[in-house]
């Protein structure tokens, strides 16, 4: 296996009983480019919440909405962005930690990204249970149309009962118009979520906390 198919086997494997939390520390230690960006895949797809601990900027950015702070031997919300924190990280050895600060305006542009994240994490989990619904419908039907066959394949049907024979034809021609309009409404729908989930992902945004 390449080392984003173990990533994703083993998140996978962590997932498969449908857990509502994970917690992660520093998971992109020892692990490739391929891997980290399919772990970063593999985080923003989970439906549940992720309590994640790392250093890796690149990871924090792609995947959480909100930021906390371990330092002064607690635990706190951290408002700002990561630039912020870079630099209260460059200056936290100094005598004046407040030294550097930021602006009202750098606060408030942090705070409105991880909203505007929240926001569009929350439009993403209807929209993928939109989908997933669509997708086991048209699932439903297919099973549906291949029984049918099996009947209408009967050499004898439309002799010994031509009734039946219009009605499963009937049945048929309905679980195929069922099929095309089930189609139409997952192509509107995966549309719609690869627009929202391009869009979430160029503004660093996922589903950790």
């Amino acid at each position: 296996l390449s080392g984003g198919e173990k990533a994703r086997l083993l998140l996978g494997i962590v997932t498969q009983k449908g857990p509502h939390l994970l917690i992660l520390d520093e998971p992109t230690n020892h692990l490739d480019i391929d891997s980290r960006q399919a772990l970063i895949e593999a985080i923003n797809a989970y439906e549940g919440a992720v309590l994640l601990i790392s250093h890796d900027r690149h990871l924090v950015e792609a995947c959480v909405d909100r930021l906390w702070i371990v330092a002064d031997g607690g635990v706190r919300p951290y408002d700002d962005d990561l630039e912020a924190y870079r630099k209260y990280i460059l200056t936290a050895g100094k005598a004046n930690k407040n030294s550097v600060s930021n602006s009202s305006s750098t606060k408030k542009s942090g705070q409105d990204r991880r909203r505007l994240a929240a926001e569009k994490r929350s439009l993403l989990a209807p929209l993928r249970k939109k989908i997933k619904s669509c997708e086991q419908d048209m699932e439903k039907q297919r099973k549906l149309i291949a029984r049918l066959d099996v009947d209408l394949a009967k050499p004898a049907l439309f002799a010994d009962d031509p009734d039946e024979g219009t009605r499963l034809s009937k049945k048929r021609a309905d679980a195929l118009k069922a099929i095309d309009k089930i189609e139409e409404l997952w192509l509107e729908l995966s549309e719609e979520y690869e627009i929202a989930t391009t869009d979430k992902n160029q503004n660093g945004t996922g589903k950790a906390c």
